[in-house]
């Protein structure tokens, strides 16, 4: 899936588009934020993150992300974002 960069700060309207991704602050630090492909939101401060001189990114080491609730259960994604693209494992 191809990715979608978004302009820096809060994404309005909120929720963006599955696989956008966009740069805020956090902490006074410049943090890497995602809507992975099935839509669970990424915060990917703990992951080292290569900006390209396209606007694209690649993150790694790869992305895992799960959420649990009653409605739903078990949720998860596994993959990565290589320039922009996204792959699940």
């Amino acid at each position: 899936m191809k990715g979608i960069r978004l302009p820096d700060g809060d994404p309005d309207p909120w929720p963006p588009a599955n696989g956008s991704y966009w740069w805020m602050l956090r902490l006074g630090k410049r943090t890497l934020y995602a809507l992975s492909p099935n839509g669970m939101l990424c915060c990917l401060a703990n992951h080292t993150v290569t900006e390209h001189e396209d606007g694209t990114v690649t993150v790694s080491p790869s992305i895992l992300v799960t959420h649990n609730n009653e409605q739903d259960g078990n949720v998860r994604w596994h993959g990565f974002l290589e320039r922009g693209i996204w792959r699940e494992c």
